[in-house]
């Protein structure tokens, strides 16, 4: 995986398959690196709450932690990892958008800069 800020390889992996859990397919994108961006940028109270929350939800099949706060807070990070468009550095994939058919005229002219995270 890409150089990490806030995630270990192992706890990576759990990310990237509770994303993939929640929005199927979006693991080749590899999501734990946006997210990993994200918790990065976040004080150590909030950034412990966000891992907390993740291993939360990572045992046992996603169906089972539906409607808890951990599952809402871990499910609007791996929508905003895939469907902001975001494809990882190295990752040989196509970004949400396209799968999506989001292709209006503006989006097909947008640059996406992902270095205000600190990625690219």
């Amino acid at each position: 995986m890409a150089d990490l800020q806030a995630l270990d390889a192992e706890t990576a992996r759990m990310v990237e398959e509770v994303c993939d859990a929640i929005v199927p397919g979006s693991a080749r994108v590899r999501p734990a690196v946006y997210i990993d961006a994200l918790l990065g940028q976040m004080d150590e109270p909030t950034r412990g709450a966000a891992l907390a929350a993740f291993a939360a939800v990572a045992p046992g099949k996603i169906e089972e932690h539906l409607g808890t706060p951990e599952f809402l807070w871990v499910r609007a990070l791996a929508i905003e990892a895939f469907y902001s468009d975001f494809v990882a550095p190295g990752a040989d994939a196509t970004g949400a958008w396209a799968e999506i058919d989001f292709n209006t005229p503006l989006a097909t002219r947008l640059a996406k800069d992902w270095s205000y995270l600190g990625i690219g």
